[in-house]
């Protein structure tokens, strides 16, 4: 019971960061120092709505049973991928930071779906 409930809250974490990351992601006019960021990594104006609606996605894919693994995947990858854009541009400590955001999809996977029996 106590690995459900530690899924539950975990999953109820990625769900909302995808949701805010991604609503942010589109909304990056409003806000001038994520595009400068998103820049200095490299990451184009035209690249910007293909990360908003991937990391959309994968909140989405995260809250259904049967797709949770391959959101928690691409939740991974994601991470991954912006580590690696920060470690290219110099900024190691950005790279750092997302250690623990890259364990979470990474704890999801093995805790399993919360409330679903195995």
């Amino acid at each position: 019971m106590a690995k459900s409930i530690i899924s539950l809250l975990l999953l109820l974490v990625s769900v909302y960061l995808a949701f805010r990351h991604g609503w942010d992601t589109f909304n990056y006019k409003k806000h001038p120092e994520s595009l400068k960021l998103m820049n200095e990594l490299g990451i184009t104006e035209t690249m910007i709505p293909f990360f908003g609606a991937l990391t959309l996605l994968t909140g989405v894919l995260l809250l259904i049973p049967k797709t949770f693994f391959l959101g928690n995947v691409l939740n991974a990858l994601s991470i991954v991928i912006i580590m690696a854009l920060a470690l290219n541009a110099g900024n190691y400590k950005m790279a750092l930071i997302e250690i623990p955001f890259l364990l979470m999809p990474l704890l999801l996977i093995w805790l399993k779906y919360p409330f679903i029996n195995h």
